[in-house]
């Protein structure tokens, strides 16, 4: 307990501190503090001193891998590397005290649940963001795919078709594409801006277009019938992991059923003819 209130005390004079911010920290506070909730800017203010801390407790590598990580799930609320910290920070003091309060109270469960939720909080979102980024990119790229083959027959350049597509989408897909032209209007060469795009994303749909279109240019394919093919594989390659998970939750519905709904029928059936024959059980168990 005094470790928690010493570290709890430490955390508001860091906060509280009157030493202006480094140039980058305070960038991170003013662009998140736009796209975030009350309760997240509050948080990423609580935590910005403690943030460069953190991440050199983290170490180069495990920052590169959570930078890229926050990339891939469309850095949800605005959230950066340093904001990612700092809610780290926080949320590790706010578990641990909460873990030593429970545990000097005699709960060792609830204990164990504060600090998970020091430990995990702060990914919560980057999961969550990455999953729905990777659902909304497979769902809208075949359709994406269909209609850049179509603006391509028609006698439009990639690179122009690829824009002016992108300018009728909205949504993850359409914001990749995006930063993808702009890398190459800064001069990046068309196949790294592509090998970016997939290193972003780890949708195996980006990974299977990215490679198809790189193998049709080096093999001189038209590119519209690439296109054509890159989506109906998709949409093949979609159909069958549908029928895989549908294959999946047939034995979870199954074990569900045997688990819970039968046992609970059973006392229903045997409740009902015990009341029904009027036995007087009380009699039974004492003669």
């Amino acid at each position: 307990m005094l470790l928690a209130v010493l570290g709890l005390i430490a955390g508001w004079r860091m906060m509280r501190a009157g030493t202006p911010l480094p140039d980058d920290l305070a960038l991170a506070l003013e662009v998140g503090s736009t796209r975030t909730t009350a309760t997240g800017s509050a948080v990423d203010r609580m935590g910005m001193r403690m943030a460069p801390t953190v991440l050199r407790l983290m170490g180069p590598q495990n920052v590169d891998r959570k930078r890229l990580r926050i990339d891939q799930a469309g850095n949800p609320e605005g959230l950066t590397v340093d904001r990612y910290a700092a809610r780290r920070a926080v949320y590790g003091l706010f578990g641990a005290a909460v873990a030593l309060l429970f545990f000097a109270a005699g709960w060792p469960l609830f204990g164990l649940l504060g600090l998970a939720f020091g430990l995990f909080a702060a990914d919560a979102l980057i999961w969550q963001g990455a999953r729905a980024r990777k659902e909304a990119i497979e769902r809208t790229l075949p359709d994406f795919l269909d209609v850049l083959a179509v603006v391509v027959s028609a006698g439009l350049g990639f690179r122009q078709a690829l824009e002016r597509v992108s300018l009728r989408y909205e949504g993850p897909w359409a914001d990749e594409v995006r930063i993808t032209l702009r890398q190459m209007d800064m001069g990046v060469s068309r196949r790294q801006a592509f090998d970016e795009l997939r290193r972003r994303n780890g949708s195996e749909a980006v990974n299977q277009f990215v490679t198809a279109l790189q193998q049709g240019e080096e093999l001189g394919a038209p590119i519209a019938d690439t296109l054509i093919q890159i989506a109906d594989d998709m949409r093949r390659t979609d159909a069958q992991n549908a029928r895989r998970r549908a294959a999946k939750a047939i034995p979870k519905a199954t074990m569900a059923t045997l688990v819970f709904m039968v046992p609970a029928t059973m006392i229903i059936i045997v409740t009902g003819m015990i009341l029904g024959s009027g036995t007087n059980l009380l009699g039974v168990l004492n003669p």
